[in-house]
């Protein structure tokens, strides 16, 4: 497989961000410059590209979440407290969202060998809304019970991009058996997103991706830094599922820098996106109850004797999981821009319009950043760094001539 037949892939983008003089980002380890895809033709017009507007008076909100990191993978095997059948379905570290239909089709159908007529789900976030969905169609009657309905959750302060393979696992843990059930996952919670594209609102879409580096390719990616963790990489096991990456020819973006890559990808526009999950679930006769868990006999002392628990990073300290590792992921949002349809990584900085916002992002260290961090609060720091950088690329934004 060449570097170019490979799909987007967020363990690629961040995990190489040194090499290549700043563009190795993209996984090309050990591959020379041949291996990627030629130039398109002189002339070719420029893409249809706005810019960004970015400015620290454009941030309306600036958001930190906890991811859920567990190095054996998510916990999806099924326990009995008491009376009580419990399915668990968390630990997904940055792939919540991607792997959610996957991981909650595994959770569903061991929940359902017991022939439940209700089933309670633990969780209102990406896992907790899938499984419960995907119980209702199994024929259960279905309550959520969870602290807060889904704006509240960490999930609704996710990036949205398809990233299944982000923070999953490490290597050495999950063992050369979990790329099996991994790429069942995607593979099925892939197809599955399949039915939200063109929907209203646009809850799921494809935009293209640009990654965008001031120096010149070197050809070969660092070798890891001491500490650092050997996070799973499992992108080629699915690179049919989307496009590679093109290098594009000198001029042919509005983007002043001497190397410029484009692929496409999948991302979540969660606003629309987890408003549409809800409503599907209320509109099947699901109910939510509002309701905090503070130990595993909470759980048991359920109507439904039958469980799915998606707690998210809540696992740690509801089931003493100390597996379950945090890896804090701060945001900052600038104001829409319906007429900005893509992403772009730049410097460390990765930035993604979405129809509720501009998602800007700072993942300098790669897979480690925020690893092991469990501060919920905002850094303005970082802030002001990620914007500044992203407010210098488009100081060089070249205008576009109409064609």
């Amino acid at each position: 497989m060449t570097i170019a037949d490979r799909p987007l892939d967020r363990r690629r983008l961040l995990g190489g961000s040194a090499a290549l003089g700043g563009f190795g980002l993209l996984g090309l380890s050990g591959c020379a410059s041949a291996g990627l895809t030629a130039p398109g033709p002189v002339g070719t017009p420029y893409a249809a590209l706005a810019p960004v507007r970015a400015a620290r008076d454009r941030i309306f909100d600036v958001t930190v979440c906890l991811r859920p990191f567990r190095a054996a993978g998510p916990r999806l095997d099924a326990e009995e407290i008491g009376e009580t059948f419990v399915v668990h379905n968390y630990g997904h570290g940055g792939s919540g969202w991607s792997l959610s239909w996957g991981s909650s089709t595994i959770a569903v159908s061991k929940a359902m060998s017991k022939s439940p007529r209700r089933v309670a789900v633990i969780g209102c976030g990406a896992l907790g809304l899938t499984s419960a969905i995907l119980a209702q169609r199994a024929g259960a009657e279905v309550t959520i019970y969870a602290r807060d309905m889904l704006p509240q959750t960490r999930s609704a302060r996710a990036t949205g991009s398809w990233t299944p393979d982000s923070r999953i696992a490490l290597t050495s843990v999950a063992g050369p058996q979990f790329g099996a059930l991994w790429e069942e996952m995607a593979r099925t919670a892939f197809k599955t997103y399949r039915s939200y594209l063109g929907l209203p609102g646009r809850p799921v879409e494809w935009t293209d991706r640009y990654v965008v580096s001031d120096a010149p390719r070197s050809g070969h990616r660092p070798p890891p830094k001491p500490g650092e963790l050997d996070f799973a990489d499992y992108g080629d096991r699915i690179a049919d599922l989307t496009p590679g990456w093109e290098t594009l020819p000198p001029g042919s973006t509005p983007f002043d820098a001497p190397v410029v890559r484009r692929s496409s990808s999948m991302q979540f526009n969660i606003a629309d996106y987890g408003h549409t999950l809800m409503s599907d679930f209320f509109a099947a006769g699901g109910r939510f109850e509002r309701r905090e868990f503070k130990a595993p006999a909470d759980i048991a002392a359920l109507p439904e004797k039958v469980v799915i628990d998606c707690p998210g990073y809540a696992a740690r300290a509801l089931w003493k999981d100390e597996t379950v590792v945090p890896v804090r992921g701060q945001i900052q949002w600038l104001i829409p821009q319906p007429e900005v349809t893509y992403g772009v990584f730049y410097k460390d900085v990765s930035v993604l319009s979405r129809t509720d916002g501009i998602v800007v992002q700072a993942v300098e260290g790669g897979d480690m950043k925020g690893y092991g961090d469990d501060h919920e609060v905002t850094n303005s720091e970082e802030t002001d760094k990620a914007v500044a950088i992203v407010a210098e690329l488009y100081s060089r934004f070249r205008p576009q001539p109409l064609i």
